[in-house]
């Protein structure tokens, strides 16, 4: 048991109402779902994400482990019902396990539905018992190609073949994979259909992304984008797609493929936005507050951890502050020759 099992330590009838209280936006739409960067660290370089040389973040301005046990659980005690750990690569966070050991009494208390995380598959083969064993039933792995030379080149040195052994070693656990796919116009885009089929063969969904304008990299994005309707058009010349209703609380719209039987995710933030039905905020891996992913809101989380040890109230209250500051939608967009919509990089805030 942990100090944070007791109820939020508040010291009003009002504060502990308060407490109570579901997390909800201007524009009335309830926060569920929280992802949350562990560490602004990665073991790949990916083109489209960050520079080749990538300055990291000193150790002191990044949240303890006990500081993200913390302002998860708060989070949690405030209606979040779905919790994504992300990064960076989550799996290289040393106190990782003990992280989500710690979380995962609120699957056990039923106040959280999902615990789950985003990895670029590197260090899957170690952990995925262990995940499993926790209680993670899902998880995310970044795959962009399935040419080894290409994806050394993609990601700035990585190791296929080390991925593909974290994906046999998650499928072995009993983890259900879901293979996200950045969709990048000269690199990648004639391979999709295969990768789909090949994700499907597997029984593994898969979901494509639109490339974002966040952070600077060396390369212009402008030449990489590719809409996601053109995506489409491409996989429907050969399968059949039909849509589905099916939510997994994400920004994803799916399709079925009728011929695999297999799922197919879209994330469209430039050419079609998903934000009237947002119910998501993002927390750094140093506890700045992001209600937008292309926004640059942002509300010190960090502060009221440290200098308010044993009081969650003045937490509660920046993160309240924070969600009544979320914006309607983003503005993404790309142009030749137009910087990052947003300068932080995904790594830092969580992919």
């Amino acid at each position: 048991m942990t100090p944070y099992d007791a109820p939020f330590n508040v010291s009003t009838p009002k504060a502990a109402a308060d407490s109570r209280a579901p997390l909800v936006d201007p524009f009335a739409r309830a926060i569920r779902y929280l992802r949350v960067s562990v560490t602004d660290r990665c073991d790949l370089r990916c083109l489209y994400c960050m520079p080749e040389r990538m300055t990291f973040l000193p150790k002191a301005e990044v949240l303890s482990i006990e500081e993200l046990e913390r302002l998860c659980s708060t989070f949690i005690g405030l209606g979040v019902q779905k919790l994504r750990l992300t990064g960076g690569e989550p799996l290289m966070r040393k106190g990782f396990l003990e992280l989500v050991e710690q979380l995962s009494r609120h699957l056990r208390s039923g106040a959280l539905r999902e615990l789950t995380l985003t990895t670029n598959g590197t260090r899957l083969a170690e952990f995925a018992g262990e995940l499993a064993r926790l209680g993670i039933k899902r998880i995310n792995v970044s795959v962009d190609t399935l040419d080894a030379a290409e994806f050394r080149r993609i990601t700035r040195g990585g190791d296929l073949a080390q991925v593909i052994a974290g994906i046999d070693a998650a499928q072995a656990a009993g983890l259900k994979v879901k293979i996200n796919t950045v969709a990048l116009a000269q690199d990648n885009r004639a391979e999709i259909p295969a990768l789909m089929a090949w994700a499907h063969g597997r029984g593994m969904d898969m979901t494509l992304i639109e490339t974002m304008p966040v952070g600077e990299v060396e390369q212009d994005r402008t030449d990489q984008f590719v809409s996601l309707a053109e995506i489409r058009r491409d996989l429907s010349a050969v399968w059949t797609l039909t849509d589905i209703a099916d939510n997994t609380g994400g920004p994803a719209r799916y399709a079925r493929v009728e011929e695999t039987g297999g799922r197919i995710g879209f994330i469209t933030p430039l050419s079609h936005n998903f934000c009237d039905s947002c119910n998501r905020v993002r927390v750094t891996c140093t506890g700045t507050l992001h209600t937008c992913l292309g926004q640059d809101d942002d509300t010190d989380l960090r502060a009221m951890l440290r200098d308010h040890p044993g009081d969650d109230g003045p937490l509660i209250a920046a993160i309240r502050g924070g969600i009544e500051k979320k914006p309607k939608g983003h503005d993404f967009r790309i142009a030749r020759g137009e910087g990052p919509a947003v300068a932080r990089h995904m790594s830092t805030t969580g992919g």
